[in-house]
């Protein structure tokens, strides 16, 4: 899809994604970009902010290979803050 369509910036700074460009992309009312400038070209990025239901997936995930790792290499719950003081480098 190499489509090349003319368009132009309001005085309030929007510019419009032609109809077409649109519907091939999916995109919808909200759809997030990221926007790059370099010299005379300006780059649109589509990007996807990740649902909540995501978020606390992959949190979960963490947790679970979090413990298994701390398992496997013997920490214990109530080693967890002195290891934290040690990497903020604070001594008791």
């Amino acid at each position: 899809m190499t489509e090349v369509e003319i368009t132009k910036m309001s005085s309030r700074g929007q510019i419009v994604i032609p109809q077409e460009i649109r519907q091939e992309m999916h995109l919808k009312e909200g759809s997030a970009f990221a926007v790059i400038a370099s010299d005379d070209l300006l780059l649109l990025k589509k990007i996807s902010t990740p649902t909540k239901e995501e978020i606390l997936l992959k949190l979960e995930r963490l947790t679970v290979e979090g413990n298994k790792k701390a398992k496997q290499i013997g920490i214990k719950e109530r080693d967890v803050p002195k290891l934290i003081h040690k990497g903020r480098g604070i001594t008791e």
